[in-house]
């Protein structure tokens, strides 16, 4: 029996767990961003960010079916040793910790922008933090179910995005690969940020039920996110012109303004208030891997004292700093960069390591 069975996930919690992961803040300013990269042709990046990403996290699972109870530091501890295994999982821990982070500064701007303009950033993110350190502190099941209650209440939300759709116009899309491949190649990396997320299985994979449909599981969660994208993006691409909508910071809130009813004027700021609750979803999975990670280190079993801490710190940290906007893109730009390394490269060279380690041993032991 595994040690995380009482603990465990459905694999409907685990699909919804990876989709939650990757849809957060990068969704407002991605259609701007794959516009002054590959213009309209920036739809097919989405598509073909899609596929390397399914790739990238089949050959995370391939590593860890081997070891189906180890989590990334039992694995770590496993392969390189009690203390390098530590060693090598701390700069993952600050990756996941530095994630939630700057999500959780990324949604303050937002607020502190469209509601609460005098309120001190820190008090916005204390209000974040209190919610949230009631959910990661209880563990991966009661996150998994906050979070599968929330993707089910917000399903509607995207629906919205189709009402402004008619005032557009599809010929902006046309002609196909107008400037050919490169321009949709060199758009991927815009694309990292936004798909970030899936790395999430390195922690989580230990608590699935039924681990014979991970990849399954993580093919169908990555395929919503590819869904959500794509629909965003092509709306925003037929709505504005291909010129108008690289001078707009975030096009989808600005395609909000133009929804209106007759009993209700700025619909925007209603969405974006709900839309807040998605984007919880993704920091608290981040901050949970942190803190998890944190107290396997320190060999404790409850860690809700490390969230805690985490929180704190979090408070503290945008209290001192008091963030911008361009310190929040330098740090998006610093993390999109780490992303790159843990999302493609890590899992990489942990499955050739794996690989010869498996060899090795069989090697010994006949």
């Amino acid at each position: 029996m595994s040690k995380y069975a009482m603990n465990g996930i459905t694999l409907m919690q685990y699909i919804i767990l990876i989709h939650a992961s990757q849809v957060g803040t990068g969704i407002f300013s991605l259609p701007r961003q794959l516009a002054e990269t590959s213009g309209t042709d920036g739809w097919m990046t989405v598509l073909l960010a899609w596929i390397i990403n399914c790739l990238a996290g089949w050959i995370m699972l391939l590593t860890l079916r081997k070891y189906p109870d180890f989590t990334l530091l039992d694995l770590l501890s496993h392969l390189f040793g009690k203390w390098l295994g530590k060693l090598l999982a701390l700069p993952l821990i600050i990756y996941f910790a530095s994630f939630g982070l700057v999500i959780m500064v990324n949604s303050m701007l937002y607020i502190k922008s469209w509601f609460l303009t005098k309120t001190p950033a820190y008090l916005v993110v204390l209000l974040f933090a209190i919610p949230s350190y009631l959910v990661v502190r209880n563990g991966l099941r009661v996150q998994a179910r906050y979070i599968e209650l929330v993707f089910y209440m917000t399903m509607w939300m995207p629906l919205f995005m189709l009402i402004p759709v008619g005032e557009g116009n599809t010929l902006f899309l046309l002609p196909f690969l107008k400037e050919g491949w490169l321009p949709v190649l060199q758009g991927l990396q815009k694309t990292v940020f936004a798909y970030a997320g899936f790395e999430i299985l390195f922690i989580i994979y230990p608590f699935l039920q039924k681990k014979k449909y991970a990849i399954h599981g993580f093919l169908i969660g990555n395929t919503l996110t590819l869904l959500y994208y794509l629909f965003i993006t092509i709306v925003c691409f037929i709505f504005y012109t291909p010129d108008g909508i690289t001078t707009l910071n975030q096009p989808v809130l600005s395609l909000l303004k133009n929804i209106e009813f007759r009993f209700l004027e700025r619909f925007d700021m209603i969405f974006l208030a709900i839309y807040l609750l998605v984007v919880s979803k993704a920091w608290i999975i981040y901050i949970s891997c942190a803190v998890f990670s944190t107290a396997q280190i320190f060999k404790k079993q409850d860690h809700s004292i490390f969230s805690g801490i985490y929180f704190l710190f979090a408070v503290a940290s945008v209290y001192v700093m008091n963030p911008t906007w361009n310190q929040s893109e330098e740090w998006t730009k610093l993390l999109s960069k780490a992303a790159f390394g843990v999302m493609y490269m890590f899992p990489v060279v942990l499955y050739i390591y794996v690989r010869g380690f498996e060899m090795l041993r069989r090697g010994k032991t006949g």
